[in-house]
């Protein structure tokens, strides 16, 4: 399957700094992860810029919308998200890895890092007083989850958007007739009513593109 191509109040400001150093600090803290982790991580380097855009076009620009982002990261998507973000928006992301966590909150300081397991979503949710998420973003790595968790998971992503809430993941275009990136696509179907696949970011390393999920199944 080849993926087919796919005014708001100002966004939050963004703190100013070296744009070169902090893309390698990020580079090597996501290797040093992915080394550490080597059964949790699916990539050796950050989402693109470009990836990141596009994983965050689904972010709602008005109001005071809620996301939450899953498998952060060094936060390459964190940063994509509150570029759109308006004033009065609430940012959550669940990172596992606590020493990627400690990296998100001293450059991320506007971010709210939840230290956790996503299998526990619907859990830390309820802890924080979020009864509804209007946009879920993830960097999860889910060919290295299987089909119960990856349900599991996405059962809990679903119940959180309810039926107008927005799901976007990404995929790689290599690993596409790969069988764990299949039944991946068809626990997609199954958990929701509408999966899109957008345009192929050709920049990223390697190659990827995005799924847009809507109206969950189980709600």
């Amino acid at each position: 399957m080849e993926p087919d191509p796919g005014d708001a109040p100002v966004a939050r400001p963004a703190r100013q700094f070296d744009v070169a150093r902090a893309t390698d600090t990020a580079r090597w803290q996501f290797l040093s992860a992915a080394l550490r982790n080597l059964g949790q991580i699916g990539a050796v380097t950050p989402s693109s810029a470009q990836l990141a855009a596009l994983l965050a076009a689904v972010v709602p620009r008005a109001g005071a919308p809620v996301v939450v982002e899953l498998g952060p990261g060094t936060g390459s998507v964190s940063a994509a998200i509150d570029a759109r973000l308006p004033a009065g928006a609430r940012h959550l992301a669940v990172e596992l890895d606590p020493v990627m966590a400690r990296y998100l909150r001293r450059t991320r300081p506007g971010l709210e890092v939840v230290e956790a397991d996503v299998a526990d979503l619907a859990a830390l949710l309820v802890e924080r007083g979020v009864a509804h998420v209007d946009a879920i973003v993830s960097g999860l790595p889910w060919a290295l989850f299987d089909v119960q968790t990856q349900q599991s998971v996405l059962t809990q992503v679903g119940a959180a958007l309810g039926p107008h809430g927005v799901f976007a993941s990404f995929g790689y275009v290599h690993a596409l007739p790969l069988p764990a990136a299949r039944r991946f696509r068809d626990t997609l179907r199954e958990m929701f009513d509408e999966v899109m696949a957008t345009r192929t970011v050709w920049r990223n390393l390697p190659p990827a593109f995005a799924y847009v999920c809507r109206r969950p199944a189980a709600v």
